[in-house]
């Protein structure tokens, strides 16, 4: 691969992949290649030595369709010596006994087939009851956290703030 920066990224409603979108703007699209889970699977993890990966939480903390249909071949992916940065969409006020479930449990998985993690995010500025996105000392997400359903006004912000972040932990 010629560039340097993998994004994927499960979508239903787009939300995610708009995201996605400006996300790679702010890297440089010279930079990133951006793969839909749902039309290419997860066989291009492994070209990149840095991954940003997007994940939707849906109903009551479950995956998204795209990467619940992918979810076991992760189990076959090895991450060792990869840089990951998440980040997940979830709705804080409709559900917000789950908030970003899914990508905790994508950070989990991720961790186990050997990545190093960056993007953690702070959890100001979030009004959620639970998460299981949360790093160990509770005041992290484990990646950024956006909200289109109650604060997509935030997003574009949010995304400028993070990336510069994710960037300079990969050394980029």
């Amino acid at each position: 691969m010629s560039k340097e920066v993998g994004l994927f990224y499960g979508s239903t409603t787009g939300n995610t992949e708009s995201c996605a979108e400006l996300i790679a703007a702010y890297v440089g699209l010279e930079r990133v290649n951006i793969h839909e889970l749902a039309a290419e699977g997860v066989e291009q993890l492994t070209a990149y030595r840095y991954l940003i990966l997007g994940i939707p939480t849906w109903d009551y903390g479950e995956l998204q369709e795209d990467w619940s249909d992918v979810w076991a071949e992760l189990d076959d992916v090895d991450l060792k010596g990869v840089k990951c940065a998440l980040f997940g969409l979830g709705d804080q006020v409709g559900y917000g006994e789950w908030f970003l479930d899914a990508m905790g449990a994508l950070h989990d998985k991720l961790v186990s087939r050997g990545a190093t993690m960056c993007g953690y995010w702070p959890i100001y500025g979030y009004n959620f009851e639970e998460s299981k996105a949360l790093n160990a000392s509770q005041d992290y997400f484990v990646g950024l956290a956006l909200d289109e359903d109650c604060q997509s006004e935030l997003t574009a912000d949010r995304i400028a703030q993070w990336v510069p972040q994710v960037m300079e932990a990969f050394a980029l």
